[in-house]
C-alpha cells in the first residue's frame, strides 16, 4: 500500500442538464477523519452519500468538501391560483349581464388580477432530481480520487524524507555505539580513574557505599539497552513505511520511543562525543516526527 499525506487539495466541476456544479475538496492534518460539509440549499440530502463516499478513500485529516451548483438554463411556469380564478368567475356570474360585457373574459384581463396568476421559476421532476444528483455524486467520486492522488504524491515525498532521516538516526546510534568512550578497556580506565577520586582523602569511606558509586558509574556507562531499541525502532519503521497504508500514529508512537532512548543516551553520557551525537540524534527525531505528523 501506498503513503498517504493528509495534506491536499481537488476541483472538479461537471454540469447536468440545466445544472453546472462544482466540488472543492481541502485537507489538512488531523488525528482521525474530520468532515465538514459545505451544501447549497437544496442539497442537504446529499449529506449521507458524501460522508460514505469519504470515508471509503480515506482515514485521516480534516477534510472541507464544498459544493456549488448554479442554474445554466432558467425555466418559468405559470401558476394559476384556482380559488382566486373561482371567486373571479364567481362574482361575475353574481353580477349579471346587465353590469359587465357578456363578452367572454379575455387573457389579458384575468393576468391582471393580481394573485390570479403566480409566475415562478419551474420545478424539475422527481427522476430529474435523482439524476442530477446521481451526476454531482459522481463527480464527487472523481474529485476524491484526484484528492487522493495529490496526497499519494505527497505521500511519496514524505516517504523519501522520512528514510533519509531513519537511516540517519541508524548512523547516529552506530555512531553513538562505535564510539571509543564505550570500550571495555576506557570504561574501566574512567572507572579506576573515578574510584580513585572516591578513594582519595577518605579513608573512612563506607565500604557498602562504595559498591554503590561503583554500580551507579557502571550503569551509567552502559548504553546498550538504549542502542539495541534504538535499532529495534529503525527496523520497525522501515517495516511500516514498506507496508504503506494509515501508519502516520504508529510512527508517531516510534517517534516518541526513538526521542525517550535519545533522552536517555544523553543524560548517560560522559564523552564529550557522545553527548554531541545524542544530541544531533534529538535534532533529527524531532524532524523526522514533525514530518510524520503530515502521514494519514
Amino acid at each position: 500500500m501506498t503513503l498517504q499525506s493528509m495534506t491536499g487539495f481537488a476541483r472538479v466541476e461537471g454540469s447536468s442538464g440545466r445544472y453546472r456544479w462544482a466540488w472543492e475538496l481541502r485537507s489538512v492534518n488531523g488525528k482521525g477523519l474530520d468532515l465538514r460539509t459545505r451544501l447549497p440549499q437544496g442539497h442537504e440530502a446529499l449529506e449521507t452519500d458524501i460522508r460514505r463516499l469519504a470515508g471509503e478513500r480515506l482515514m485521516r485529516g480534516n477534510l472541507q468538501i464544498g459544493l456549488n451548483v448554479m442554474v445554466s438554463e432558467n425555466r418559468v411556469e405559470a401558476v394559476l391560483n384556482h380559488d382566486a380564478l373561482a371567486a373571479v368567475l364567481a362574482l361575475r356570474n353574481e353580477l349579471g349581464p346587465d353590469i359587465l360585457d357578456p363578452a367572454p373574459i379575455r387573457l389579458d384581463t384575468l393576468l391582471s388580477i393580481r394573485g390570479l396568476v403566480d409566475m415562478r421559476e419551474a420545478t424539475d421532476d422527481p427522476e430529474a432530481i435523482a439524476a442530477r444528483d446521481a451526476d454531482i455524486l459522481a463527480g464527487l467520486e472523481r474529485a476524491i480520487s484526484a484528492l487522493v492522488d495529490m496526497r499519494t504524491t505527497e505521500g511519496a515525498a514524505l516517504r523519501r524524507i522520512l528514510e533519509e532521516q531513519i537511516t540517519r538516526i541508524e548512523e547516529l546510534a552506530l555512531q553513538i555505539e562505535a564510539d571509543p568512550s564505550r570500550s571495555p578497556e576506557e570504561i574501566a580506565r574512567r572507572l579506576e580513574a573515578q574510584l580513585a577520586s572516591l578513594m582519595d582523602g577518605t579513608s573512612g569511606l563506607d565500604r557498602d557505599r562504595l559498591h554503590q558509586e561503583i554500580a551507579l558509574i557502571a550503569t551509567k556507562a552502559d548504553l546498550r539497552e538504549e542502542i539495541d531499541r534504538l535499532k529495534a525502532h529503525v527496523t520497525a519503521a522501515r517495516e511500516l513505511l514498506s507496508v504503506g497504508g494509515p501508519v502516520g500514529r504508529k510512527l508517531d508512537f516510534l517517534a516518541q520511543e526513538f526521542n525517550r532512548e535519545s533522552n536517555t543516551i544523553c543524560s548517560k553520557s560522559n564523552a564529550v562525543a557522545v553527548t554531541a551525537a545524542g544530541i544531533e540524534l534529538k535534532v533529527v527525531i524531532d524532524q523526522f516526527r514533525e514530518q510524520v505528523q503530515n502521514l494519514e
